[in-house]
């Protein structure tokens, strides 16, 4: 599934670590964690006088989809993007509260319904999308999730796809199904059977955690929707515990139609807390490489949970 060479420095290891299936590398240097860079987070201090998503604000500052509706389940409200970067793109702003600390299940459920609902009617490759705080990349800190579809996948997606498609046609395997009972066995496994959640052995963040989904399209997402949203909470308290607080989350869909042996995985990243001198947790090697440099070995995320 993935290779591992390790070299010794002045200053202790460096492991490289690749994905066979797509060719993923990082590097993970755990001698960095000592930078102490991630501090306390920063409390969304004001805010809620100026954001178009908190209640008073929300009916007259957002959009609403062509028939004039707006989609609603429990305290989320799900509307179109008013600045788009794809073809179809909607906003589910979570909880009326501006800032919040802890999610309840049902606020989670309540708002991927809202996604899955609004993201059901486009034949595309779907995303459902989170930054958790500032720091995660959020424009807002009022939470809100963010659904994507174009008629064509990502990059990352694109190439899991291809290659998943690759894979089948020469061992006639699906390579998620391999994925799932490598991983099962490994110290890298975390919980989840219908869901199967892991640390990423290749990561592209900063402990990255991977829910592999026993689905394809958005249409088949509806009956785990109840269960991601409690897993999630789980990670998210498990991402607390350890000191941090923001985080990114991305769920890829294929599209309606071929099987091509991809099927529907989820991705989490830990980011850095909001602090007052805005310090970043990616640089050069992250964003210009597209070669992420990792701070925790994913074998050691199942001891932390």
């Amino acid at each position: 599934m993935f290779s591992i060479v390790e070299i010794r420095t002045g200053r202790g290891t460096v492991q490289y670590r690749r994905e066979l299936l797509t060719g993923f590398q990082c590097r993970i240097s755990t001698e960095r964690k000592r930078r102490c860079i991630d501090q306390e987070p920063l409390a969304a201090l004001s805010g809620e006088a100026d954001c178009p998503f908190c209640p008073g604000q929300i009916d007259t500052a957002t959009p609403r989809f062509p028939d004039g509706s707006r989609i609603h389940r429990g305290e989320s409200i799900t509307f179109p993007n008013l600045y788009p970067f794809a073809a179809f793109h909607t906003v589910t702003v979570i909880t009326r509260a501006h800032s919040v600390s802890r999610f309840s299940p049902k606020q989670l459920s309540d708002a991927l319904h809202g996604q899955l609902e609004s993201l059901c009617g486009y034949d595309g490759y779907a995303s459902i999308n989170w930054n958790y705080l500032p720091s995660a990349g959020a424009s807002l800190a009022h939470p809100h999730m963010q659904g994507v579809a174009d008629a064509l996948p990502s990059s990352r997606a694109g190439r899991y796809i291809t290659e998943s498609h690759r894979h089948r046609l020469t061992t006639g395997r699906i390579y998620w199904d391999e994925l799932r009972e490598h991983e099962s066995g490994s110290d890298r496994f975390l919980f989840g059977e219908e869901i199967q959640w892991i640390a990423s052995a290749v990561p592209v963040g900063e402990k990255e955690i991977r829910g592999l989904l026993p689905i394809r399209t958005p249409d088949e997402f509806g009956p785990y929707i109840e269960t991601f949203a409690s897993d999630l909470l789980r990670i998210l308290d498990l991402y607390r515990d350890t000191g941090t607080h923001a985080c990114n989350m991305s769920l890829f869909f294929d599209r309606n139609g071929y099987d091509s042996g991809f099927r529907a995985f989820c991705s989490i990243i830990a980011r850095i807390n909001p602090n007052p001198s805005s310090t970043s947790d990616s640089a050069f090697m992250e964003r210009l490489h597209l070669e992420p440099l990792i701070l925790t070995l994913p074998e050691d995320l199942g001891r932390m949970l």
